[in-house]
């Protein structure tokens, strides 16, 4: 299972945004990342053209039959004959509401490693996916503009308040892989996908091993003795629990 990086901006995006969230989409969906995003108008939907070759995720406010904006029905039709997929908790028929737009954001966090913000003006939903990352434990990365820009005000903000300044698509690589427990060019055998059952002693020792206090995931694979796949699986199971707490910078401890 390849790991997603989630890309999200202002609807109303500048040229130079929008070249950018193309261009980072592009070189993260060949360097193996699958793109998420929210099928909106500028960002979105720059990312998520940029990446329908290499894979990308379509996060829906409303209902699979209640898509929004209207006008990108096609290109989630694209999406899906390219190989990529469409989430939605909103059940069929459901028209989406002000309100679904900040429930969609935290699934798109949730679903990534971290969440890249390429342009977004003060108080924007933008910033509520940044917000919701980092409460999640996901890293969260900015790309700079012009302090002249309203558009780029947000992104200016959260780069103050300890975001990764973001300018390539090496930023994200970097900051991401420790979280991993592996290269990303370091591809885990088809046999062994994230989602393999572990044996119960795999379980219990990778539980034996975590506590209160935050621990790297590349050091808890080491002492387990077992393979990433086994422990991420074992992870997403106590996160599904509510057992789990991620940290920045690959740091996960039991809540």
């Amino acid at each position: 299972m390849r790991p997603m990086i989630g890309i999200v901006g202002s609807r109303n995006a500048s040229g130079a945004g929008l070249k950018f969230a193309g261009t980072i989409a592009r070189d993260l969906g060949e360097a193996g990342f699958i793109i998420v995003s929210g099928l909106a108008r500028g960002i979105d939907q720059a990312a998520h053209r940029a990446s329908l070759g290499s894979g990308t995720v379509a996060v829906l406010a409303g209902g699979h039959d209640r898509i929004y904006p209207p006008e990108h029905e096609e290109l989630l039709a694209q999406l899906l004959d390219a190989g990529g997929a469409a989430i939605s908790e909103m059940p069929v028929g459901h028209v989406p509401r002000a309100r679904d737009f900040p429930r969609r954001n935290r699934l798109i966090s949730g679903t990534a490693v971290g969440v890249v913000v390429v342009e977004a003006a003060h108080h924007s939903g933008s910033l509520i996916t940044a917000r919701i990352a980092a409460e999640q434990g996901r890293e969260v990365f900015a790309v700079p503009g012009s302090p002249l820009d309203p558009r780029a005000a947000g992104t200016n903000d959260l780069i103050k308040q300890g975001a990764t300044l973001t300018t390539e698509a090496s930023d994200v690589i970097n900051a991401v892989e420790p979280i991993m427990g592996r290269p990303l060019g370091s591809r885990e055998p088809d046999h062994e996908p994230l989602n393999s059952e572990p044996d119960q002693g795999d379980r219990a020792r990778v539980i034996s091993l975590l506590g209160p206090s935050p621990v790297l995931l590349d050091d808890l694979i080491r002492m387990a003795g077992t393979s990433p796949a086994t422990v991420r699986t074992v992870l997403l199971e106590l996160e599904l629990a509510g057992r789990l707490e991620r940290h920045g910078g690959g740091l996960v401890s039991l809540t």
